[in-house]
């Protein structure tokens, strides 16, 4: 019995865990380009564009890692 009460609660500290926060996402748009290197052009004249969505991860400042001592 004690076995399944400890299961639920492991499931329930895992599920709330903020860890897991949500990813911020951004829309990033290049021009369409051929093989020779020209952008491709739509029937109106307009550039074609090539648009992703990338996850935005934020930088964590560490500690340097000492440098190791010269050889004498």
């Amino acid at each position: 019995m004690n076995y399944i009460i400890s299961v639920f609660a492991l499931i329930a500290l895992i599920a709330t865990n903020p860890a897991y926060a949500k990813a911020e996402t951004k829309e990033v748009c290049r021009d369409k380009a051929d093989k020779a290197g020209n952008i491709v052009k739509d029937k109106k004249g307009n550039t074609v564009q090539v648009c992703k969505k990338i996850k935005i991860h934020k930088k964590v400042d560490g500690t340097k890692v000492p440098e190791k001592p010269t050889k004498k």
